[in-house]
């Protein structure tokens, strides 16, 4: 699968990366919401969005709202740590801006891999 990790924080890109790598996937990296919607206009074969919430440029929720906008089969799994009001707060506005599923960070190998199963399953 060919997925698209934005993430600004170059140690938990970096970790994502060599994750998802491992499992086989071919990834494409970004450090910020623009920067994602442009790998996406260039690569229309990505299959999957990784995209954390909170970011410089162009934040998470702002990316998803767009990506549905300009790519609606696109998948996404929102990631976050929180922020001011904590994890699960942005992940619920996340889900109520389309992203197909959510994972709260710190997480692990397995759970990464089980969060883009969820969001690669079809929608009811």
């Amino acid at each position: 699968m060919r997925i698209l990790v934005i993430e600004d924080d170059e140690g938990v890109r970096g970790m994502i990366v060599r994750m998802l790598t491992d499992d086989g996937h071919e990834i494409l990296e970004a450090g910020d919401g623009r920067s994602g919607l442009e790998h996406l206009e260039a690569h229309p074969d990505i299959d999957l969005t990784v995209t954390d919430i909170l970011m410089p440029v162009m934040e998470g929720l702002e990316t998803i709202r767009v990506i549905r906008k300009r790519f609606p089969g696109m998948r996404t799994l929102a990631i976050s740590g929180g922020g001011q009001f904590g994890p699960e707060y942005c992940l619920d506005l996340a889900r109520k801006m389309g992203a197909s599923a959510t994972l709260q960070k710190p997480f692990i190998r397995n759970e990464l891999l089980d969060a883009i199963t969820d969001a690669m399953r079809d929608r009811a």
